[in-house]
């Protein structure tokens, strides 16, 4: 039996990390596709989701955004990032499953100090609920304390057999510390840890600086022309 999901595809409109160049969607309008099963799926197949929009770029002259994966289970850290994990031995990590009302203060003063000149400024409740709440899929929030202060809170999908990193935000006065890398070495470790065997980091867009730092987790997966190409650099 086949069975036909209805899908979208947004008008042009200007990319976001491309200056001069338009962006287009394809997009998963059916609401049977909205659960995590179809959304795990989905992002085989190169879709994201924001809030409860499940998106894939369909831009016609450009591939820029390419989607990628970490193969947890055979990932090994680079020098710098062994560094990183070991400076960073003084915080604990503690895995939620829960919302926290500590989190929204944590999240405004990280868009409101480091990404001042971004598209997100200024911070609003609205804007953080976007990725925080959804209805497709159940998430981990994973926290890192120095002592009794929590200074980073990476949101983080629960999909079959993977999990996908939504967004992390951490405290301005620890931005030495290299935290938003070192929640991503704790997804993939998290992720070993539950046998699963990719973690998602949405799409690396090599001509954009914000954007083209998720191919240093190695090895790793790039979607191209609808296969899934694996790199070990």
């Amino acid at each position: 039996m086949t069975i036909n999901y209805e899908l979208g595809i947004t008008k042009p409109f200007p990319c976001n990390y491309l200056p001069g160049q338009e962006e287009r969607l394809l997009v998963a309008v059916d609401t049977n596709l909205h659960n995590s099963v179809h959304y795990g799926w989905l992002m085989q197949q190169g879709f994201r989701r924001s809030g409860n929009d499940i998106y894939r770029p369909h831009c016609i002259n450009c591939q820029a955004c390419q989607s990628l994966r970490v193969l947890v289970q055979s990932f090994t850290p680079s020098k710098s990032q062994k560094r990183l994990l070991k400076r960073n031995q003084q915080f604990k990590v503690v895995v939620s499953e829960q919302i926290k009302p500590s989190y929204y203060p944590l999240y405004e003063q990280y868009i409101n100090n480091i990404h001042n000149d971004g598209s997100m400024f200024p911070a609003s409740e609205e804007q953080f609920q976007s990725f925080t709440l959804n209805n497709i899929t159940a998430q981990y929030y994973i926290e890192i304390w120095h002592g009794e202060t929590l200074i980073s809170v990476a949101v983080t999908d629960k999909i079959p057999h993977a999990l996908s990193a939504v967004y992390t935000f951490y405290h301005p006065d620890y931005r030495k510390y290299g935290l938003g890398v070192f929640s991503i070495l704790k997804q993939i470790e998290i992720a070993a840890q539950l046998e699963h065997q990719f973690l998602y980091l949405g799409y690396q867009i090599t001509q954009c600086d914000k954007m083209n730092y998720k191919n240093r987790y190695n090895p790793h997966q790039i979607l191209v022309e609808n296969q899934w190409q694996t790199v070990n650099k």
